[in-house]
């Protein structure tokens, strides 16, 4: 099995960082809609509506199967022979700002919920300053990753 991973890892690599970046698109994104949700959708006619569809596809045909497929390959790279140390502080780091990460996609995806039930309590201005999240969790998987401190 190990050497099936081994040599796998350059394309299980490729795949990995092909997920990461259309996951953190949709990341990037969904909070940048949901500020024009909220300032926007009252004002034109139909606009609710447009809304709820785009977000619910860039959650259902884009988001969630690229975290699926970040989450597998990442995994696959951890159990792969040689390519991660334990002893060293990075691949902890990495692993703690990954599950950050996988929170504010599930945190996305209760805001959706709450606006479809009606129930959004949150300002265009809160979305803006959620949407730094992920930009300070990319920043410390690619410095850790890349540093390997």
């Amino acid at each position: 099995m190990t050497d099936f991973l081994i040599t796998l890892y350059p394309w299980v690599k490729s795949l990995h960082i092909m997920a990461v970046i259309s996951w953190m698109a949709g990341l990037f994104y969904l909070p940048r809609l949901f500020v024009y949700h909220v300032e926007k959708a009252q004002t034109v006619a139909g606009a609710q509506e447009i809304f709820f569809e785009m977000e619910e596809k860039l959650l259902r045909v884009i988001m969630r199967p690229a975290m699926i497929v970040a989450w597998i390959c990442g995994l696959l790279m951890v159990f792969t022979p040689g390519i991660v140390s334990w002893d060293w502080a990075w691949p902890w780091v990495k692993g703690v700002a990954v599950l950050g990460m996988t929170w504010f996609h599930h945190w996305l995806m209760a805001r959706r919920k709450d606006f479809l039930a009606g129930s959004n309590r949150l300002t265009g201005r809160q979305y803006r300053m959620m949407n730094e999240v992920p930009t300070v969790l990319m920043v410390i998987i690619v410095l850790s990753v890349v540093l390997k401190f």
